[in-house]
């Protein structure tokens, strides 16, 4: 088979697999709108986001935090350093893609020149030598990018094995899924080397904020989802979103009024039910490939 016919091969199974989850979200949330009384129009599946909400917290809890804990235990904090650094340039290459789509050629460019600068004087990106000489670090996804384009975020979901999601943003992950270089590895070996690495160093360095996450709110669940939906908006409109009630019924279609949780974390500021920072608390259990730690397949 040549490798034209791989790829080609490869793209007709993505395709395939985003339509199925895709159908599967359309279908999720239609049971939702029709089985539940949400009390929260963003979330009309709340019946099937908590039950997998349950099934991602056991399964961290058994596997990947046992893991990210003995990886941190026994890794030296230089090691670490350096795998972190090491798949955040990665990253940078379609942060800065994703700058260019939502028009934003300046960031792009300083995206750009991050992964060049780290590549090189930082030794294959191990070393963060962008960072000290100003050149921040951005966080941009596809998700983000479509919502930068005015498309609604949907109704909220909660994946096994992904975390808190939106339909907006299930659509956006696929994307960068696909593109993900490393899960577009040839090599099986080196490929889910390189996924479990990235997910354990990542819940690792998650292990403080699942502490205060903990202890953060009566409901768990409520806590991470506004949360959750804080931070993707914020994201989207760069730490400034709009205040006015057109744009907060836009990512609420079904609401009649702002939900009042909208209103609450309007503001990047603590969440008023907790001590604990909303961008750091959802990661804990949200972030997309924490539990590639337990050797399961995610993003």
């Amino acid at each position: 088979m040549s490798a034209s016919e791989l790829q080609s091969g490869m793209g007709i199974g993505y395709l395939a697999r985003a339509r199925v989850l895709l159908s599967a979200a359309a279908l999720v949330v239609a049971s939702g709108c029709a089985t539940t009384a949400a009390t929260d129009p963003r979330d009309p599946a709340e019946g099937f986001n908590r039950a997998m909400f349950s099934f991602n917290e056991t399964l961290d809890e058994s596997i990947a935090k046992p893991v990210a804990t003995a990886y941190k235990s026994v890794t030296p904090d230089m090691v670490r350093y350096w795998v972190r650094n090491f798949f955040a340039n990665i990253g940078d290459i379609f942060i800065g893609l994703n700058n260019l789509l939502q028009g934003k050629p300046g960031d792009a460019v300083v995206d750009w020149a991050r992964f060049s600068m780290n590549t090189t004087l930082g030794v294959f990106g191990i070393n963060d030598v962008a960072s000290e000489v100003g050149l921040d670090k951005h966080n941009e996804d596809f998700g983000q990018t479509f919502g930068r384009w005015g498309s609604p975020s949907g109704a909220y979901l909660v994946w096994p094995f992904f975390g808190p999601s939106t339909v907006r943003d299930t659509a956006g992950g696929l994307v960068d899924f696909y593109l993900d270089p490393v899960w577009r590895k040839q090599s099986e070996g080196v490929r889910w080397t390189a996924a479990l690495l990235r997910a354990t160093s990542q819940r690792a360095d998650l292990l403080d904020a699942s502490r205060i996450l903990e202890e953060a709110a009566l409901d768990k669940y409520v806590f991470q989802r506004d949360a959750f939906l804080q931070r993707r908006r914020g994201l989207i409109y760069d730490g400034k979103p709009p205040r006015d009630s057109s744009s907060l019924l836009r990512e609420a279609p079904h609401a009649e009024a702002p939900p009042a949780a909208d209103r609450v974390f309007d503001e990047p500021a603590v969440a008023v039910s907790a001590p604990a920072s909303p961008d750091a608390a959802l990661r804990v259990a949200g972030n997309p490939e924490q539990v590639l730690a337990a050797g399961h397949t995610g993003r």
